[in-house]
């Protein structure tokens, strides 16, 4: 039957060896990816269950720590991620369509978005370092238990929190490249589109992460 070839956007052209379909190869592909997510998911939720227990702890400090943050900043970089998971959403459905030349404008504007994001939050982490706010800069060896909290301890979650979304927004970038690439190339159509959804996942997941962040972290005061 013609329908055998194509199933779910992996044409049977791109069946790995040790899987016996393209629905076979779809399917264990969807899965890794949630897998990969929901590792992610845990190892930020770990750390936003920490947060959460110290705010509880300590909800004056932290609306302190808050209070020096740029809140505006905040809400650009938001607007700016929201706006990537929709150009990273409709580049799959143009590669699902053959319109690679509207997926290649989407990918690269959803790099765009991530690039802005950083320089966003290296001006931000620019303007901490000088009035002194980096990182360790309350560190006691000698007062690390929580009864001797100071703001050091909401900057520890703020830098720690945001660096490894940063990370994940650089890994991100990274991934989007390839597969704009790769797009460039051909490589991905109507019969192949697999990988970008894959990558798509993740920076959607990277962007609901930083919705968390957010009010966490900004609107806290």
């Amino acid at each position: 039957m013609s329908t055998d070839n194509t199933v779910h956007g992996a044409h049977t052209a791109h069946v790995a060896h040790h899987f016996k379909t393209a629905e076979q190869q779809y399917s264990s592909g969807k899965e890794g990816i949630w897998l990969f997510m929901l590792t992610e998911i845990l190892m930020f939720g770990a750390i936003f269950v920490g947060y959460a227990i110290y705010h509880n702890m300590y909800p004056a400090m932290f609306a302190e720590g808050a209070s020096s943050l740029d809140w505006k900043m905040g809400f650009v970089n938001t607007l700016v991620l929201i706006f990537s998971s929709f150009t990273m959403a409709i580049s799959i459905s143009f590669i699902q369509k053959n319109e690679q030349k509207k997926a290649v404008l989407a990918l690269a504007t959803t790099v765009l978005c991530g690039a802005i994001f950083m320089v966003i939050k290296y001006f931000e982490y620019q303007h901490k370092f000088h009035l002194g706010l980096f990182p360790g800069k309350f560190l006691d060896v000698a007062k690390v238990g929580a009864e001797h909290a100071n703001l050091g301890l909401y900057f520890g979650f703020y830098y720690v929190m945001t660096g490894l979304h940063g990370i994940h927004v650089l890994l991100g970038m990274g991934l989007i490249t390839w597969c704009l690439i790769r797009t460039i190339r051909g490589d991905f159509h109507s019969q192949y589109w697999i990988v970008v959804e894959g990558v798509g996942l993740f920076w959607h997941i990277v962007d609901l992460i930083w919705i968390f962040l957010f009010p966490l972290l900004y609107l806290v005061g």
